[in-house]
Order: C-alpha cells, then structure tokens, then sequence
C-alpha cells in the first residue's frame, strides 16, 4: 500500500523526545503495532512515529480511513483535538494547539459567512416536491463543525489550563525568541519563567537560552525582582516616603486646646450662674 506522508502534517504536532522515542520503539517491537493508523486517501494523518518505526523494522501495521475528512482544515482540526486530549503532551503545546485551533476555526467561519453572503437564495420547494442540493450534508457540516474559542476561558477548557496560563503561552508565542521557545517546550524553563524572560530585549533573550537552564531561571528571577522594587517602594509607610506636614498639626493641636480651655470656662460659668441663683433664693 502506497502510503503518502506529508512534511506539513507530520511537522504540525511537535515531535517525540529521544527518549519518548525509543520507549515506543520499545513497545512495538515487543508488543507490535496495534493501533491502526489514520489516513485520509493515501495521505496518512495520524501515526507518523509508529508508521516510521514500522517501516524502519518491517513491522506490520492496518490502516484505517477517517470519512469525515472533506479538507486539509478538517485534518488539522482533528489532529489538535486528538493530542489536546492525550497526557503526554506537556501544557505549552496544549495551549498552543488551543490557539491554532481558534485561528482555524474563526478563519473557516469567516470564509463561510463571506461565501454565504455571495451565494443566491434557493427557492423553497413547492407542494410535496423534495428539497433539492445538499441540505443532509450541510446540515452534518453545521453538527460537525467545531464552535469557536472566542474567549481566553474557552481556549484554557479546550487545553485543560487556566486562564493565566493561556495569557502566559500568548505572551512567549508573541515576544519569545525561537531560543526561549525552544527551552519551554523542552522542559527546560517553565511557562511562567518563559513569559517573563520573554519581556527582555531578543538579545539578553538568546544570551540567557545559550547559557542554559540555570541562567535561563537566573534571569527570570532578575526580571522579578526588578519588577518587585517599585511596588515595595509604593507600598512603604507614607512617613517613611515625606516628612509629616508638621504646620497643619500644630495648628490642628492649638484649636484643640483653645476649645478645651473654653469648654472649662464655659462650665465654670455655668457653676457661678447656679450659685448665684441658689444665694437669691
């Protein structure tokens, strides 16, 4: 059997470890190949590792045909739900396939709207005439076609993140250089070091990615505690910011003393009044 793979798809899911790698290799020779492998026509979508492996020690393998497939979209679409829903892929690629599958879906909508904008309105059957074109398939399109992450929220549900995670993942996709990325998805720095590493220039970016891991969480770490000086600055006690506006208060504690004083003398009046009235009596 003729078996086309296509760099495009076997490149889209990032690919095994060296050691994932083996561990299979490991299991399909001891166990052979047991799940069969996806195609679409003869281009095979789902089992590039097992397929090469297979091929590699003369393994046999079954094939099965994915029917829903009507695009290349359709292909990408299922290949992300498939490994969104797998342990072995780490968060970092979870979330970034929640991301290309918001992009693929908003981008087929709007081809669609934009299609069903320009088409003719067909006429309504009359009588007991059947409908004719292709109402069953467009309405199996409608039930089959993915709704659209509109929101950080949807995208975090659709990769099992939370939503801070999701800004993170944005974040190192739109400012990480390749070297910073290259590091997250290897394990070598974590998301939330990744996006704040991200926040430096490209240059000290590389420079901290060709250093290592260690440096990599160095400069994160940098990157914080510059970050924390301002708010603990902000933070401090006001007295300790300026000095206290010593005028306004002794003039507040002056008026508060006069007001004592005439408080006094208005109770000793008070008493004169009532000794005075009790001797006329």
């Amino acid at each position: 059997m003729n078996i086309v793979v296509l760099e495009e798809l076997k490149a889209y899911i990032d690919p095994l470890t060296p050691d994932e790698h083996d561990a299979l290799e490991r299991s399909l020779l001891a166990e052979g190949c047991r799940d069969a492998l996806v195609l679409w026509g003869d281009i095979l979508v789902d089992g590039h590792n097992r397929h090469g492996i297979c091929q590699k020690h003369g393994l046999p393998f079954q094939t099965v045909q994915n029917p829903n497939f009507q695009s290349m979209e359709d292909v990408h679409l299922w290949m992300i739900d498939q490994h969104l829903g797998r342990r072995s892929v780490s968060d970092y690629q979870r979330g970034v396939l929640a991301l290309r599958k918001r992009e693929i879906v908003a981008e087929r909508r709007a081809k669609a709207h934009a299609q069903k904008a320009t088409e003719p309105v067909p006429e309504a059957p009359t009588g007991d005439a059947p409908w004719e074109g292709d109402a069953p398939s467009a309405a199996l399109a409608a039930v089959l076609e993915p709704k659209p992450l509109q929101s950080r929220e949807d995208i975090a549900r659709a990769a099992r993140l939370s939503s801070s995670q999701v800004g993170m993942i944005e974040k190192i996709q739109k400012q990480a250089t390749p070297e910073v990325v290259a590091a997250v998805r290897s394990g070598d720095i974590s998301l939330n070091a990744a996006a704040v590493v991200a926040t430096l220039p490209e240059d000290e970016q590389r420079a901290a990615a060709l250093a290592g891991k260690d440096e990599l969480k160095q400069a994160a770490k940098r990157v914080r505690e510059a970050r924390r000086k301002p708010r603990d600055e902000e933070a401090a006690p006001a007295e300790q910011q300026a000095p206290a506006d010593t005028p306004a208060s002794d003039e507040v504690h002056t008026l508060r003393q006069r007001v004592a004083q005439l408080e006094a003398e208005n109770a000793e009046l008070r008493q004169q009044v009532q000794t005075l009235s009790a001797q006329l009596v």
